[in-house]
């Protein structure tokens, strides 16, 4: 079997590269290499196709030869997609189509695509299952509920391809690196090893699902065994406050930096947990790495590793 993962050199997309290929996958990657690095593949068997998805003909050639497409490539975060809104829109729409577009010109019958819990917008429960109303309230909770829609369109429309939508929640891990739009858990990482002080936006009594990004690897690729056109969420299933995340990462660092308390932030949720059933029993997928254990691995990994924390 051969996968196409776009996106596949970014932080998600390296380890579901990595999982594709230890299964005995071979592996096209598309990426245009604006958030992911040519060396989070090195060592890797793999092709690749530098190159941006909101080329048309670009994505159609990628798709050629291929079994399965892992459709990671995105613009990533509420307030990014606040800025750019075209830009959210033109890699996170534009792009889903044309790559439903060269799958069927090609053949290819299966899609395992990256969604995220921002399709639901402002939370009406802390225990989110999939039936939970989907009132995306930012650009790229739009962008990406649109994306799913499309897919199942196409579903719907061209019975050959069968579509695979996982909703993550708070992932971290190896390969993630420090981004102001981006998750609080590499933020804090870049504040730890810069002896920065941690800010914490209201009391930090709210609350966060974390998922190891090893536990999505797995789940995109029990997404791609699936024979069912469908809807995930992708979560831990467990939740932890900011506070204590803080506390944690301290502890497992050794470095204790001042915690900071700031306003909270307007539309930031208050509590959120990933009610996970849905994925166990239609693909078998349940979260197996904890917290501790993934920041562990991580926070090693960042300190080493990583090569724009400092910046």
């Amino acid at each position: 079997m051969k996968a196409l993962i776009t996106g596949g050199s970014g932080f998600i997309g390296s380890n579901v590269t990595k999982k594709v290929l230890s299964e005995g996958c071979e592996a096209r990657i598309l990426d245009n290499l604006s958030s992911g690095y040519r060396s989070n593949l090195d060592g890797l068997d793999i092709e690749f196709i530098e190159g941006d998805v909101t080329d048309s003909e670009t994505v159609e050639k990628a798709c050629r030869g291929v079994d399965a497409v892992f459709h990671l490539a995105a613009s990533v975060g509420r307030q990014r997609s606040i800025d750019f809104p075209q830009v959210d829109s033109m890699t996170n729409l534009i792009g889903t189509i044309n790559v439903l577009e060269g799958m069927r010109k090609n053949g290819v019958s299966k899609i395992v695509y990256s969604s995220s819990a921002a399709i639901f917008g402002e939370l009406e429960t802390y225990f989110i299952d999939e039936t939970h109303p989907q009132n995306a309230d930012s650009p790229y909770g739009v962008s990406k509920l649109a994306a799913e829609k499309m897919i199942l369109a196409f579903s719907g429309i061209y019975k050959e391809i069968t579509g695979v939508c996982l909703r993550y929640f708070n992932i971290y891990g190896v390969n993630q690196c420090f981004d102001l739009y981006g998750n609080v858990i590499p933020i804090f990482a870049k504040r730890l090893y810069s002896g920065e002080p941690l800010t914490i936006y209201g009391d930090g009594e709210q609350t966060r699902d974390f998922v190891n990004v090893h536990d999505v690897a797995m789940a995109n690729f029990l997404g791609m065994q699936s024979s069912k056109t469908d809807v995930y969420n992708i979560g831990s299933g467990t939740s932890v406050t900011i506070n204590s995340l803080a506390k944690l990462m301290q502890k497992i660092s050794g470095i204790q930096t001042e915690i900071k308390y700031a306003p909270e932030r307007p539309a930031d949720v208050r509590h959120c947990r990933a009610n996970a059933q849905k994925a166990l029993d239609g693909l078998g997928f349940k979260a197996s790495v904890d917290l501790e254990t993934g920041l562990d691995e991580y926070l090693k990994w960042f300190k080493d590793s990583c090569k724009i924390w400092g910046h």
